[in-house]
């Protein structure tokens, strides 16, 4: 069987994350990921993820987007997660915590062959870390 692919199936380019609180989102994905903001607006924040743009967009502006969808609230719990592939878990997460990042839990190795630790950002987006065993 062939799987096909199209151009849209090549890559993913943005994400958008709905944020409760532009400024401290801003802030926790610059010391966090040491990233630089390409371009910002009363509205959004975007920074450059290698090749993926994460764009923080205030929660008041995504009905615009989604529409007729609802805008979920956050603080409803965990509804997806982001991973991240490390050479070495441990060593991120020291990284992460001096710079003010609480882990949610690990380092833990996991019995499918990764060693993973998860964290979430001010708005509870879940973001993981992992390593290959």
């Amino acid at each position: 069987m062939q799987i096909m692919t199209t151009d849209w199936t090549n890559k993913i380019t943005e994400i958008t994350l709905f944020v409760e609180d532009l400024n401290r989102s801003k802030a926790f994905y610059k010391e966090t990921f040491k990233l630089a903001i390409l371009f910002e607006d009363d509205a959004c924040a975007v920074f450059d993820y290698g090749n993926t743009y994460i764009n923080l967009l205030n929660q008041s502006n995504a009905n615009e987007l989604v529409e007729p969808a609802p805008v979920g609230r956050s603080g409803d719990g965990a509804r997806f997660q982001f991973t991240i592939q490390v050479p070495d878990v441990d060593r991120v997460c020291e990284e992460l915590k001096e710079r003010g990042v609480q882990l949610l839990n690990g380092p833990i190795t996991r019995p499918w062959g990764r060693r993973t630790a998860c964290f979430a950002d001010p708005d509870g987006h879940m973001w993981e870390i992992a390593q290959v065993l």
